[in-house]
């Protein structure tokens, strides 16, 4: 019975993306699925798609998508590209609000209720080379405001918004998809300019934490993801009492610590949540391995436990 529990619990706390594993772990509690271009060839496929798995899954899921708006947008294949975060602000507050309704409408059709989106990046570094245009603006102002009008009518449509990337991707000069990103800026920087537009939006169901290393926070190269310091910021600092999940956990930028080994210092951290874009051998061998160390150690369980109450408290909250 025990054993029965632990699976469940942990289980619950990865979103995992189509793949060969993916059945078992849906009979195993999975928490959620994420969705890539791959899987979407039809309105009518992708509806079907989703039904199938809501069918197998043990409780309701996070059924998720990465569709921000031009450059990251998963829907290709169906339609035209909306417009990116940042042309389409440019083109004035109403704008925004209809593309987001228009976006928010279309998930809600398939079967989506959680968007990883908006970006509450700042891209204040015009050589980044993996946020750009996925940020609304260059200004903390535009950012925190545009953050407000998308994640508001995200919700008016039925889709959790999920803020990203904490504490701020905009000023990274690498790409965080093939190695550690470093972000050297002194604290009050960090806090006025990329930590502000999160701050401003604490009322975010869900933030995500991103696998870059600030140097304002940690001296060793730790992604934020798994920091200490960082997360414990969101929490103790801001007081964000929602649900954190990580950026992709087979991205480069944290991959070197092992997937079991870097799950178990976020959630020892105050993660909550993870996502693997994969359901294959590694995915399931880590939420299998969690399993076995939480047995023995008291502080991660401990921890574990204390996510299991924000994961359900919103889930109860925004599933239906």
């Amino acid at each position: 019975m025990y054993d029965y529990f632990m699976e469940k619990l942990i289980y619950k706390k990865f979103i995992l993306g189509t793949g060969a594993y993916l059945d078992k772990a849906l009979a195993k509690g999975l928490g959620g699925v994420i969705f890539f271009t791959r899987d979407i060839h039809s309105k009518e496929q992708f509806q079907a798609l989703i039904n199938d798995i809501k069918q197998k899954a043990v409780y309701k899921l996070f059924l998720s998508i990465d569709q921000e708006g031009g450059r990251v947008e998963r829907t290709e294949n169906i339609h035209a590209r909306y417009l990116s975060p940042r042309f389409a602000y440019e083109r004035g507050e109403d704008f925004l609000r209809n593309q987001a309704k228009k976006i928010a409408q279309e998930l809600k059709d398939y079967g989506i209720n959680l968007n990883f989106a908006p970006c509450a990046d700042v891209n204040t570094n015009p050589k980044n080379p993996i946020i750009g245009e996925r940020a609304f603006s260059s200004i903390t102002y535009d950012v925190v405001n545009a953050v407000k009008i998308v994640s508001e009518t995200y919700r008016q449509n039925g889709i959790i918004p999920c803020l990203k990337h904490f504490p701020g991707h905009g000023d990274a000069s690498m790409d965080s998809h093939l190695t550690l990103p470093i972000i050297d800026l002194p604290m009050s920087t960090m806090e006025n300019i990329h930590i502000k537009p999160f701050k401003e939006n604490l009322d975010a169901e869900m933030i995500m934490a991103a696998h870059l290393h600030c140097t304002c926070f940690d001296n060793e190269p730790i992604p934020a993801s798994l920091s200490k310091n960082v997360i414990g910021y969101l929490r103790n600092v801001l007081k964000y009492d929602g649900v954190v999940i990580t950026d992709d956990m087979v991205m480069k930028g944290v991959q070197n610590f092992g997937s079991a080994e870097a799950c178990k210092m976020a959630i020892k951290a105050g993660v909550d949540m993870f996502i693997f874009r994969d359901a294959d051998e590694n995915a399931v061998n880590t939420i299998e391995q969690l399993i076995v160390d939480a047995k023995e150690d008291e502080v991660l369980m401990a921890k574990i436990l204390e996510s299991d109450l924000r994961i359900e408290s919103l889930k109860k909250a925004r599933l239906s």
